[in-house]
């Protein structure tokens, strides 16, 4: 299913695969209802145009068999409806409700224009002197749980991270969670995806996953 989606960037997460999944069936099933669609409407207009000698037929809709030319494309459209919503679920559950025990816990505050990127120092809480601050920048270890607390101190930003398929709303006045685990080394863009003000195209950070051992080296150097 992968393979139909090729100019979606690089999957680089553990639950990316399956977003894709559902990007997938959403967009094939809307392709084919499209064709389906236009199909039967261009054949109408060829087989039903305007010829000499035909009238005109003036159409109630009253009778069964014509009302089911709405009712029957209703009841399908429903039943693909229930059909996505059915196979989205599991997805939606994995990604915003069943979180796995984060091993590393930032705090990221959107403002105009950048990221604010928090990790706690010793004590492994926010707010306290031994706070760790970066600006447009954030790192992580591969193959580990990353929980991300969402602020923003201004307007609505849009933390989006295409790669991990990942895209949540950092709100004024609220603490909002997301998470995400890396599978590929590499940096990885991280940009605002809602339209926060005149610089908003501007707004863009850099996720960097370091392999296991050089990002332990990496938080031992800011510790100390």
């Amino acid at each position: 299913m992968l393979n139909w989606l090729r100019w979606l960037p690089e999957n680089a997460s553990t639950y990316g695969a399956d977003v894709d999944g559902v990007i997938a069936i959403i967009w094939y099933t809307t392709l084919v209802w499209f064709f389906l669609t236009f199909g039967t409407l261009g054949a109408f207009l060829v087989l039903y145009r305007r010829r000499p000698g035909r009238a005109a037929a003036h159409v109630r809709g009253e009778r069964l068999r014509e009302a089911a030319w709405i009712l029957v494309p209703v009841a399908v459209v429903l039943v693909l409806d229930l059909w996505l919503d059915f196979r989205g679920a599991p997805v939606w559950a994995k990604v915003k409700i069943e979180r796995p025990p984060a091993e590393l816990t930032v705090q990221v505050t959107g403002r105009q224009f950048n990221w604010e990127v928090v990790y706690p120092g010793a004590d492994g809480r926010f707010g306290t002197a031994d706070d760790k601050p970066f600006i447009d920048e954030l790192h992580v270890p591969v193959n580990r749980p990353v929980r991300v607390v969402l602020k923003s101190r201004d307007v609505i930003h849009s933390f989006f991270l295409p790669n991990f398929r990942l895209k949540q709303d950092a709100v004024p006045g609220r603490d909002i969670e997301g998470w995400f685990q890396a599978t590929k080394p590499g940096k990885y863009e991280l940009p605002c995806a809602m339209l926060c003000g005149f610089g908003h195209s501007g707004m863009k950070a850099y996720l960097y996953v370091h392999p296991e051992a050089e990002y332990d080296a990496w938080a031992a150097e800011q510790r100390s």
